[in-house]
């Protein structure tokens, strides 16, 4: 007699991944399809990929951790990752968002950037010292172009990307910049487009499995499809 399908079907199995924000829905739509496939659930924590560190140093484990190429590299060289695991998952550019109804400034070259950024009245963007990447970014350029102090008096500093987004959407900022992956989901903003060359700003993104992960498997088959080739046109 066969046993029945629940005894020879494996457990289902739960995942914690903590991740930077920046790919946050990509990895949320993803998690859902994974879930429905295979049963294992998959529980998503999105921070700053300074949040995500803070929060790793002060004890929080997870079985799969995403942020930064180089902070997930730094990760897996220290041992915090299991070595070889790291896989890359994609790259998202900085961009720039007013909302929906607004008309379009021009940010075509990095003068026009610049003289945009001087004319709104307020800008939102990610407060650097919450440790987002985008904030970090845009922060040093804001300095090399001369224009951190001007910015700065009409900045909403925020604690990460989709807050930026909610407050371009609401008429809080007249402009606002984070990761283009952050802003496309949103309907109340669109946008204008990346930073121009030679400002431009591309970040690539990694997944590793944490070091004390008991879900190995799971975690590679996860990552596995996270970097699938049918996936890629999503990153």
């Amino acid at each position: 007699m066969m046993p029945p399908a629940a005894a020879i079907s494996r457990a289902a199995t739960h995942l914690k991944v903590l991740s930077a924000g920046a790919v946050k829905y990509v990895v949320t739509d993803v998690a859902a399809k994974f879930t429905r496939d295979t049963g294992d659930d998959i529980e998503l924590s999105f921070a700053t990929i300074g949040g995500v560190q803070k929060r790793l140093e002060h004890g929080e484990t997870a079985d799969i951790i995403m942020g930064t190429a180089s902070v997930i590299a730094q990760m897996e060289r220290a041992g915090v990752l299991v070595a070889g695991s790291r896989a890359e998952l994609g790259r998202t550019l900085t961009g720039i968002c007013v909302h929906a109804a607004a008309p379009m400034p021009d940010i075509s070259t990095p003068e026009s950037f610049k003289q945009t950024m001087l004319r709104v009245r307020s800008v939102a963007y990610t407060n650097p010292q919450a440790g987002g990447t985008s904030g970090i970014f845009l922060a040093g350029l804001l300095e090399r172009l001369g224009i951190a102090a001007a910015v700065g008096n009409k900045a909403l500093l925020c604690s990460n990307g989709d807050e930026v987004v909610e407050k371009v959407s609401a008429g809080d900022a007249e402009i606002g910049s984070t990761f283009i992956s952050e802003i496309v989901p949103s309907k109340g903003v669109k946008v204008v487009g990346p930073l121009p060359a030679p400002i431009a700003n591309a970040t690539a993104y990694a997944a590793g499995i944490m070091a004390g992960s008991c879900n190995r498997e799971a975690a590679e088959r996860f990552i596995a499809t996270l970097t699938a080739p049918a996936q890629r046109a999503t990153w």
